[in-house]
């Protein structure tokens, strides 16, 4: 890997130390777990949860003479991801095996791809912010590789006294490792990319991003320099499966080379764990050279060669990705970038706003799906495919206030009622009496009382015709927020003799 430096350096991002200001630099290699249903070169399952060692063939095992057979939907996969990442395809690639003894690692190596991957240079582009101004910076990170792998075994420490036994389910699952180049530097736009990379993944369908599962999971290289300086010496923090954790990594890491560094030490080369319970982290071994293992092409495996029919297929048939929706978002629907940058931030999130907004106006959709739908999943600690509402009930709700039979603020108490109990929107309106006044004799009569009741707001309001919205409250309260407010507005006007 050609290590080029392509950003010019930004003081706002600069960490302060004794000897003046350092800049941090981030690379990430992120393992995403290829979504299929059997292995990469096997066909055992990759079902998440199953009882220990359930799902192993004789080649997941390591059985002698049991020989590796490529998973199309494997490379389908890799091939897709690369294409959302906008990568170069490189249609003749090779598997190597990566030596090196783990007891989780039947075999003694691990099938990787090493010169030659399946993906090669690609990009992201990230969304960082809102600053103070509430602006997004958008950066562009680039990609320098997208390869095949097995994943190991998992060592369980746990189960016995003296012993520590291995469960070799997930041996033999495909991973993708998709490698950064040095571009990122601060921990948010390291935890941009992350959220951004699986985004783009769950969109493609090609891995489920579930970081709990380790479906998903990031090695962190970090390093500091003076601002503009070379680069300085990295460690690699180890598999670090959540975002918030990448973010606290990086800061404390960022800061324990900068104090050896301020103390006239120097940084060893090393791989590191970050422990979540202390907030820091702490060395796991050395790693004097980058490339430590011994790699060479695995003997089984020919080289892995597809043409340009193959991949014009899967780009034929690619879904839309979270750049474009958020375009169309913004061209087709007004929406603001921000707004638009929310509901493209899922794929079920945009799905369930597009249903919301057909044939409605995509402003008023995206205010409640973002403020009361979101609002309320957040709020309880649900995520969006498990809404009690629907995209049909919020789209009621919204045809509802469109009519003009019930107010935005009956709107919000109809919206709690459908969360909590469900029903129809429009039923529960006509069950529970809860329509808008639109009748303007009643709601004159309601005007005429509160303005005979106030004659000393009346006297002020005539003198600043902005403390009319007073008088507008005060007939919503009396109507139990049921009438009109823009009848309200125009009749309070009307009677105070206040010029539009």
């Amino acid at each position: 890997m050609t290590i080029v430096d392509t950003r010019t350096p930004d003081a706002k991002r600069f960490i302060p130390g004794a000897t003046g200001d350092w800049e941090i630099i981030i690379g990430l290699e992120v393992h995403a777990q290829v979504t299929s249903n059997s292995k990469l070169f096997s066909g055992a399952s990759t079902s998440f949860g199953s009882a220990p060692n359930s799902n192993v063939s004789l080649v997941d095992a390591a059985m002698p003479g049991m020989l590796p057979v490529i998973n199309e939907e494997c490379v389908k996969q890799a091939v897709r991801t690369g294409l959302g990442l906008k990568a170069q395809i490189n249609k003749r690639s090779v598997f190597d095996r990566k030596n090196y003894f783990y007891p989780d690692l039947p075999q003694g190596y691990q099938i990787s791809q090493f010169k030659d991957p399946i993906v090669g240079e690609g990009k992201i582009l990230i969304s960082v912010g809102p600053d103070r101004q509430g602006n997004f910076e958008d950066i562009e990170i680039g990609i320098e590789r997208l390869h095949l792998e097995q994943d190991a075994g998992k060592s369980m420490h746990d189960q016995h006294p003296t012993m520590s036994y291995v469960d070799l389910n997930r041996s033999g699952v495909a991973l993708m490792e998709i490698v950064s180049k040095p571009d990122m530097r601060s921990s948010d736009e390291a935890k941009a990319y992350v959220t951004k990379l699986r985004s783009i993944v769950r969109y493609l369908g090609t891995c489920d991003g579930n970081m709990d599962e380790g479906s998903m999971r990031a090695d962190v290289n970090v390093s500091v320099r003076k601002p503009g300086e070379e680069f300085g010496t990295r460690c690699e923090i180890k598999n670090v499966n959540s975002i918030r954790f990448m973010g606290q990594a990086i800061e404390y890491e960022a800061r324990r080379q900068i104090a050896i560094l301020e103390e006239g030490g120097e940084i060893d080369q090393e791989t590191r764990l970050f422990d979540p319970g202390k907030g820091e982290t702490r060395s796991m071994r050395s790693k004097e050279d980058a490339h430590d293992y011994r790699y060479f092409p695995d003997p089984d495996l020919l080289p892995l060669e597809f043409d340009d029919a193959f991949v014009e297929e899967l780009a034929k048939n690619l879904p839309e990705l979270p750049d474009e929706k958020r375009e169309r978002f913004v061209k087709d629907m007004g929406l603001t970038v921000y707004d638009a940058s929310i509901l493209v931030s899922e794929a079920a999130i945009a799905d369930y706003f597009e249903k919301v907004a057909g044939g409605r106006d995509g402003k008023a959709a995206a205010n409640w799906v973002i403020n009361d739908l979101l609002g309320a999943l957040n709020k309880s600690g649900k995520d969006i495919e498990e809404t009690p509402v629907s995209p049909d009930q919020l789209g009621g709700i919204l045809d509802l206030i469109k009519e003009g039979v019930i107010s935005g603020k009956i709107a919000k108490d109809l919206f709690e009622i459908v969360w909590n109990e469900g029903g129809d929107p429009a039923k529960i309106v006509e069950d529970r009496g809860m329509k808008q006044v639109t009748d303007t004799g009643a709601i004159e009569k309601a005007v005429d009382e509160v303005i005979a009741a106030n004659p000393e707001q009346v006297e002020k309001a005539k003198a600043k015709p902005n403390l009319a919205g007073w008088f507008v409250g005060q007939v919503m309260k009396a109507t139990g927020g049921k009438a009109n407010p823009q009848a309200v507005q125009a009749l309070v006007k009307q009677k105070l003799g206040i010029e539009e």
